[in-house]
């Protein structure tokens, strides 16, 4: 008997449905749906983008988020409240509190005494956009952004908050937002990856909140289409180096027969985990060349450079990931998720905030310019945010340096900028407090539809079947905030 014959017939049951689930099974499926079939059963021959997508002509063709993490503080920043300052102090009114989930640090207090903004807030720009002063050049930039101040999600710690806001679900496991839309839209790069990741911290690290690697995983979706993160030390992707006296022709000799061998498995087992293979050592042997030239600021102006500010040649600084984002949004990278930390301000608000704005503000602000004037804002989505806000009253003793503000999910801020969003736009409001949210909420799971609707992609029809259920970025949730849409 041939032997591959053989093999075929002791196909199991998981290969099965591995092998239905790409190629001639697709189409046999879509045949027995009568067309009907989401477009996320049916991958292009080349891994995407899926056939069928975009769904609609597309605002954004690529996503930048300038993640927050740790919880910028949206009363000092954002959410401008000038009555607060008259109730410095006072008792925070149990009728505003009541119903709202705080984390177990702050829950059973004595006593919640209101801590206004602890710097002053100027108007920016034509729409006269109130700021905080720690945040100048965002000022410089407030007629480009699109301030939303009535977030809600419902998390209260850090990772269940992060991994919410970027799977869709508290509980890890799922795929990262950066994962959905690579594996629907596909790269527009050849030489790099659909979804590159960057981490930084501040200087000092202050703040021990960890970047998982989840939060840009592919959880049950086939890993190639995870985020790849370039470190800031060290090598920059690991495992991306030859062996001593392997010659580029030696290399591509070799990945062409490790292919031949993984598409003679890949016809047997049918197991995507194997096409994932082929493409990663493809895609690690482009890099080869593509991340030397990428890491290279030879070629940028002394003004471009200063206009990111005094880190922008420290590596693993944000002034430096925010210059690579550019970098790799021009060479059509799809989604880029810069992680910063050293916002969980629990007892050094005083000193930390105002080093934490230095560090991120300049670079962010800059970025924006920059894709503006290269006439690339108007189709990349730039988000500035993090897993929720911060409480209004105070933790800790306030005559003491040592004070801070708790996290807080039931209303906070953040900003976006081109990519479809409204120039300049105001969204949502918050009461007196900066508590509870009086007009316009918007879930993380409206932000998520929102920016999955700037792509083109319509959240309920982005799928992927595992274990019986059609699995979205969205749960059961979500819906498109028009009011933001340009």
């Amino acid at each position: 008997m041939n032997p591959l014959f053989e093999n075929q017939l002791l196909t199991t049951r998981r290969q099965f449905f591995g092998r239905a689930a790409t190629g001639i099974g697709v189409a046999a499926l879509s045949a027995l749906l009568k067309g009907n079939a989401s477009a996320a059963l049916a991958p292009s021959a080349n891994g995407g983008p899926l056939t069928g997508l975009p769904h609609f002509a597309p605002k954004a063709k690529r996503v930048i988020v300038l993640w927050q993490g740790g919880g910028p503080s949206q009363v000092d920043l954002f959410d401008y409240k000038p009555n607060l300052e008259a109730m410095r102090l006072q008792e925070l009114p149990e009728s505003v509190r009541a119903g709202a989930r705080l984390s177990t640090m702050t829950a059973s207090q004595k006593g919640y005494p209101i801590l206004p903004a602890i710097k002053p807030f100027k108007q920016y720009g034509q729409s006269g956009r109130w700021l905080s002063e720690m945040l100048p050049h965002t000022g410089s930039i407030a007629d480009e952004i699109c301030l939303v101040r009535s977030m809600q999600t419902d998390a209260v710690n850090h990772a269940p908050g992060v991994t919410l806001c970027l799977t869709g679900s508290q509980i890890p496991g799922r795929p990262s937002m950066g994962a959905w839309a690579s594996y629907g839209l596909g790269s527009e790069a050849e030489d790099l990856p659909a979804f590159v990741v960057m981490t930084s911290a501040d200087e000092k690290k202050t703040c021990g909140q960890l970047f998982y690697e989840y939060y840009w995983g592919s959880g049950f979706i086939p890993s190639k289409y995870q985020g790849v993160r370039l470190r800031g030390e060290g090598e920059p992707v690991l495992y991306l180096g030859d062996a001593p006296g392997l010659s580029r022709e030696q290399k591509r000799a070799l990945l062409d027969d490790l292919a031949a061998l993984n598409a003679h498995r890949f016809a047997q087992q049918g197991d995507p985990e194997i096409e994932t293979r082929i493409a990663q050592y493809e895609m690690a042997f482009k890099m080869q060349a593509s991340v030397p030239d990428l890491l290279d600021f030879a070629k940028e102006t002394p003004a471009a450079l200063e206009r990111y500010g005094p880190d922008v040649q420290r590596p693993g600084s944000f002034a430096r990931n925010c210059l690579l984002a550019r970098r790799l949004a021009e060479r059509g990278v799809r989604f880029i998720q810069l992680m910063h930390s050293g916002w969980d301000q629990h007892s050094n608000l005083p000193t930390q905030l105002a080093l934490q704005c230095r560090d991120v503000d300049q670079p962010g602000a800059a970025l924006v310019r920059d894709l503006k004037d290269r006439g690339m804002l108007d189709d990349t989505l730039v988000i500035f945010m993090g897993e929720f806000g911060r409480t209004v009253f105070v933790q800790g003793d306030v005559t003491k340096p040592a004070h801070g503000r708790d996290h807080f999910a039931r209303s906070y801020s953040l900003w976006m900028a081109g990519g479809g969003v409204k120039p300049g736009g105001l969204y949502g409001e918050t009461d007196d407090f900066s508590y509870n949210v009086v007009k316009d909420p918007v879930h993380v799971h409206d932000w998520q539809a929102t920016v999955l609707h700037l792509l083109g992609i319509d959240h309920e029809r982005l799928t992927y079947r595992f274990q019986g259920r059609d699995f979205r970025l969205t749960d059961v949730h979500g819906k498109v905030v028009r009011g933001i849409v340009a």
